[in-house]
């Protein structure tokens, strides 16, 4: 088991600060994992969030809907939705009647491409938790924000 005090070499002044320290060390180590699992499959865990946001949508969706959806605020959505588009994952859709209004959608190989990750993809990530744990967890999360 995990000991962040170990992990980092450090003391802390009190349980708060050692706590906060402990979320952030533990966002970065996530993060670092999902980077590591979705290099295979040639995106990155923003880009995953979008796709899955714009399949659980439906329908097409502007660019503003799915910055405010996304895990992970990101100023460079445009940016990664760019990707997204030139590897045919996503397509944008003009308006008809507003050339400013720009809709996107995701494609069939957007679509294929999710289907071929894994749903239990962060399974692995809470393996020590049991069922209990996790929802403490994230209650005290939920609690903390």
């Amino acid at each position: 088991m995990g000991d962040l005090a170990k992990d980092i070499n450090s003391k802390f002044d009190n349980n708060r600060v050692k706590a906060l320290l402990n979320i952030i060390y533990t966002a970065n180590w996530i993060t670092s994992c999902q980077n590591e699992f979705f290099k295979d499959y040639g995106i990155s865990p923003q880009q995953y969030n979008i796709l899955r946001i714009l399949k659980g949508a439906g329908e097409p969706l502007n660019v503003q809907t799915i910055k405010d959806r996304m895990l992970e605020r990101s100023p460079n959505a445009t940016r990664l939705m760019d990707k997204l588009c030139a590897k045919t994952f996503i397509e944008r859709l003009p308006s008809e009647h507003d050339r400013r209004v720009v809709k996107i959608a995701i494609t069939k190989q957007g679509e294929d491409l999710l289907e071929a990750i894994p749903k239990n993809l962060n399974k692995d990530l809470l393996k020590n938790l049991t069922e209990d744990e996790a929802l403490q967890l994230s209650d005290l999360l939920d609690k903390m924000r």
